[in-house]
């Protein structure tokens, strides 16, 4: 495991890359298509051929033994978090568009770009197993609950959505693939390989990009909101927080330490997606996503510090 300088250096790379998507998107290097562009080209390309082949591994107790204390700490915060979006919704005294929006922020986390680029950096592939692992509940939870957040209407809730995402296909595959007997050949595992690769610099030129395109009225506007710092004060720390109970269970340490850092992520940009498309406050979820980006640079390195500081007690 890293110590928490050589996490802080190795993150250094991540920003720069986020910096690069930023001033191509002001300079118009990147045009106004540019973000839907890169984005679909990592959720139905890069992104399926990273995880299938970080999954490309031989199965053993101790994946399946890893796989039951992921998925229990993932139920686990999911719970609490959607337990606490609600009842903060109940109480905040805003317009119905922003409350949708509101506890999406809270809830739902960019575990899908910036949480691979961390699961990267601090456990190469190992670390895309372990994440992909513990977004199962994650994926499942945002196409189904995070569209029932904005139409309080089960019955709008996307099933053919839901399933033929590439996220959960390519994990369900490659689920598939590590618990039977057989591993890809050679050059398709190579070509997952040599594509997935590109996810990491992709997600951060993306995260820079869509920061440029913040306007400067919306910024003075949202950030005098209240509950805009409640949503990235809960999201970013608190919340991630409860899973630090698992350090005295004697879950092993690099599990808990993807799945508090992988919590920890900033909110999902899909949270600015659903409320354009179902009638939410998109720019007050934008300057959400905006604020908790920005802060979880300050806010991951100080929960991994905190961890490592913490986990020698916990022995």
């Amino acid at each position: 495991m890293l110590s928490t300088s050589a996490f802080l250096l190795a993150m250094i790379p991540l920003y720069i890359m986020a910096l690069i998507g930023f001033v191509s998107r002001r300079m118009r290097i990147l045009n106004s298509q540019a973000n839907q562009v890169i984005t679909q080209l990592m959720l139905y390309i890069t992104l399926p051929a990273l995880i299938l082949y970080s999954l490309d591994t031989t199965f053993s107790i101790d994946i399946f033994t890893d796989f039951v204390w992921l998925v229990t700490m993932s139920i686990f915060i999911l719970s609490i978090s959607v337990f606490v979006a609600a009842w903060l919704r109940r109480r905040a005294a805003l317009p119905l568009k922003q409350k949708s929006v509101y506890e999406s922020l809270i809830i739902f986390g960019n575990q899908g770009f910036i949480g691979f680029a961390i699961a990267y950096i601090l456990m190469a592939e190992q670390g895309i197993i372990y994440l992909t692992l513990f977004n199962i509940c994650y994926l499942i939870l945002i196409w189904t609950y995070g569209i029932y957040i904005f139409t309080k209407n089960e019955q709008s809730v996307n099933w053919k959505g839901l399933f033929l995402n590439p996220g959960i296909l390519s994990t369900l595959t490659g689920l598939v693939m590590l618990f039977l007997p057989y591993k890809w050949p050679s050059p398709i595992s190579d070509t997952f390989k040599s594509i997935g690769e590109m996810t990491i610099p992709l997600s951060m030129i993306l995260i820079g990009s869509l920061l440029a395109e913040i306007k400067w009225h919306d910024f003075r506007q949202y950030s005098k909101n209240l509950y805009i710092w409640i949503a990235a004060g809960c999201k970013l720390v608190i919340l991630p927080v409860f899973l630090f109970i698992f350090l005295f269970l004697h879950v092993p340490y690099p599990l808990i330490i993807i799945a508090v850092l992988t919590s920890a992520m900033p909110s999902a940009s899909t949270t600015s997606v659903y409320a354009q498309k179902f009638g939410g406050d998109a720019s007050f979820a934008s300057f959400g996503v905006l604020v908790t980006t920005l802060l979880c640079i300050i806010t991951i390195p100080l929960l991994y510090s905190l961890l490592q500081w913490l986990h020698p007690f916990s022995q």
